[in-house]
């Protein structure tokens, strides 16, 4: 759980990861020393993992996503794991419960290219595969929870 100041400094950060302790500190009404000493509890503790940049994949000509499920043919399930780790477009991929055992997700610059990446799992898995037109909720953390004191 995180206390008001922690729940402070992490929505901080959440807006502008790469806000200076000096603003932190003045947003949560604290010295710069002792918000690096909260921070450095926070990662320690696990809940701030990293610090990111976001990147804008059809300025990178990613211009098309795609949400795959892939259900392994029976003995298939490691290598195709092991050949999702290996493509770089798929920038997500979810091992779930269900009929299918994956959900990826991929960027691509054109059909073609989703064609090239769904045929290199074609003889070790049966995919299902949507275009995505809009992405309602990008992806966002958790609700930060309730807060509690610490007394």
């Amino acid at each position: 759980m995180l206390d008001a100041t922690d729940q402070k400094l992490v929505e901080a950060l959440l807006e502008d990861a790469r806000m200076s302790l000096k603003a932190l500190a003045q947003r949560v009404g604290m010295s710069a020393p002792s918000v690096a000493e909260r921070l450095r509890r926070l990662e320690d503790r696990g809940v701030v993992r990293a610090y990111r940049v976001e990147l804008d994949p059809e300025a990178l000509g990613y211009t098309l996503q795609a949400i795959v499920r892939v259900r392994p043919a029976p003995g298939e399930l490691h290598r195709v794991e092991e050949l999702l780790v290996k493509i770089p477009e798929v920038v997500e991929c979810d091992k779930v419960t269900g009929e299918d055992c994956y959900v990826v997700r991929l960027f691509v610059r054109s059909m073609a290219q989703l064609d090239q990446i769904l045929d290199r799992i074609a003889d070790k898995a049966q995919t299902s595969t949507a275009i995505v037109k809009a992405q309602t909720v990008r992806r966002r953390p958790p609700p930060l929870g309730f807060v509690t004191s610490r007394e």
